[in-house]
């Protein structure tokens, strides 16, 4: 070891060619991400692009389906380019990987909407999701394989904590291009065709990451395995077809990523469309007050990385657990208090009721855009839910016409069945004015007024969100590559950690405004991330091993 070397190490700095490693890796990464959450930030408008052939919430709740799709195809990109991964190695792999999420991305941007090709649109929106997705699950594992086999004991943590920090640095970067595209052109014509433009100028990301990565030299851990011809031929059996690694990927499942996964996306998108759907908030003011949080966040990630070499992986994670599992509702009805004083007024003064009959009311989502709701029960939740207002459900007696009752007032709703098309839009007519008029006059806003948020508070409980996130989500890399051994690394790894990212967190936001929309409850959603943190929190305490002084070189 040189001089130069040495010291570097000493101060906890990396060598000349570590940090060609990580920068060559990180960098590709976040460009990766970028492109896969480009449609999420933008899951309304796509929404209305894509999917207006369905009422305005079936659209959105449609969009953020095409969104979990590319997540739930995650596990099966994980086991396609984990054993190219295993078996050929990891720099080509993740050379593959990159060229099909970049090019799938450019596509999304010049793809023809509803408007144009009709169903076939949305059919070919989803196909180029789960593309983005097979290649996002081969991806990960690589990068953070690749990098981990690059460094020196006691520093695995801190090597692989700048490739988590890539999915945070992807989303800021998508929000930034977002933003400069919104602003640069303006709403009208970012929400008709100026958002296409972030999609279209992934390519120039595309063409920048594979150069990088085309310097790259093969993992040397990787190498000497090879050299020594102790390869597996066939890392998915071998991975999957003992009970002795099965029970690591169902801890690492369970006790890792699960509850990792979850935390992400509460902390950053889940909190974005609360900010945007429930708050309202509009698009532009909650991108920044994201965008701001995470580039906190960053050096957070780095920070507990180099954590995690000193004190260990698992204090951290079972911290974050149990503090998200604890404080997701406290900080979420905070978040309302200081966003949207009006609004949190308006629900303590005047609180909206729907008072029905339970047989009588369905649960508010119309997956194919056909049905008609008719009952008094659903037609008075539909426009509730439409307008983001929080709502409490009291049982009536049988056969009962629902009504809705806003603090002490009482606006009956109606049965629309029996009624000809024009009665039927009258009747509709009147009653939406007379709630909207009612909700009004108590005090409920249409939108958050920006004069009134404190945005400082706004800011620490978004901060706090963020700082949750990475106190899960620095170590998983170094854990998940000391769990298995070379041979099956890439295999093993990455299965747990897209089925915990790509089902468990990528239908969070799906799942929640679900929630939200049966319950009527606004902070009903919270119950999902809520669960499987105290699931992970339990699993990790009793099961998971510390893995900080492990050797990798096997």
């Amino acid at each position: 070891m040189t001089t130069t070397t040495f010291a570097l190490e000493a101060k906890g700095g990396m060598t000349k060619e570590e940090r060609k490693v990580v920068f060559a890796s990180s960098l590709g990464t976040v460009f990766e991400w970028y492109d896969f959450y480009l449609y999420g930030s933008l899951a309304a408008i796509i929404g209305k692009q894509f999917f207006s052939g369905v009422n305005e919430t079936t659209s959105f709740i449609f969009a953020l389906l095409a969104f979990a799709a590319g997540f739930a195809i995650r596990p099966f990109g994980a086991l396609f380019f984990g054993r190219l991964g295993d078996l050929i190695g990891r720099k080509y792999t993740f050379l593959v990987t990159i060229l099909l999420m970049g090019s799938s991305t450019f596509l999304v941007g010049i793809l023809p909407t509803y408007a144009s090709i009709g169903i076939t649109a949305p059919i070919l929106l989803i196909l180029l999701r789960l593309a983005q997705g097979l290649a996002l699950g081969g991806e990960y594992g690589g990068a953070a394989t690749y990098v981990a086999e690059h460094a020196s004991e006691g520093r695995r943590a801190y090597f692989t904590s700048w490739i988590q920090t890539t999915a945070t640095l992807g989303f800021f970067l998508s929000l930034i291009v977002i933003l400069g595209t919104r602003l640069l052109l303006g709403e009208t014509t970012f929400a008709a065709w100026g958002w296409r433009v972030p999609f279209i100028f992934s390519v120039l990301l595309l063409g920048i990451s594979v150069w990088i990565r085309l310097s790259l030299s093969e993992s040397p851990v990787f190498l000497k395995m090879k050299q020594e011809k102790k390869t597996s031929k066939a890392p998915i059996s071998e991975a999957f077809g003992n009970w002795k690694n099965v029970r690591i990927v169902l801890i690492a499942l369970f006790g890792l990523v699960a509850g990792q996964s979850v935390i992400w996306y509460t902390g950053q998108f889940y909190a974005l469309f609360f900010l945007t759907q429930s708050l309202k908030v509009d698009p532009i003011t909650a991108n920044l007050l994201i965008a701001s949080a995470l580039l906190i966040g960053v050096p957070m990630i780095v920070y507990f990385g180099k954590l995690a070499d000193r004190i260990g992986r698992k204090p951290l994670m079972i911290t974050g657990f149990f503090l998200s599992a604890v404080l997701y509702f406290p900080l979420f009805k905070a978040m309302t208090h200081y966003v949207n004083p009006a609004l949190d007024r308006a629900q303590k003064t005047a609180p909206v009721t729907v008072v029905a009959d339970p047989a009588a009311c369905s649960f508010q989502f119309n997956p194919v855009g056909t049905a008609e709701f008719t009952k008094s029960c659903d037609i008075a939740k539909a426009y509730l839910s439409k307008s983001s207002v929080n709502y409490e459900n009291v049982a009536a007696p049988l056969g009962t016409t629902a009504y809705v009752r806003i603090g002490d007032r009482v606006i009956s709703s109606y049965e629309s069945k029996a009624l000809d098309p024009v009665e039927r839009k009258q009747r509709a007519a009147s009653f939406e004015n007379e709630l909207s008029d009612t909700l009004k006059a108590v005090g409920y806003p249409k939108t958050a007024a920006l004069e009134e948020m404190n945005i400082p508070m706004v800011m620490l409980i978004l901060t706090v969100l963020v700082a949750l996130v990475a106190l899960v989500y620095a170590p998983i890399a170094a854990v998940l590559v000391e769990l298995f051994p070379t041979r099956i690394r890439y295999t093993a790894m990455s299965l747990p950690y897209h089925v915990g990212n790509g089902w468990f967190g990528g239908f969070l936001p799906t799942t929640a405004f679900a929630l939200v929309a049966a319950t009527g409850n606004m902070y009903a959603g919270l119950w999902y991330p809520v669960s499987i943190a105290a699931l992970s929190f339990v699993v990790a305490l009793f099961f998971l091993p510390e893995t900080k002084n492990r050797s990798i070189a096997d």
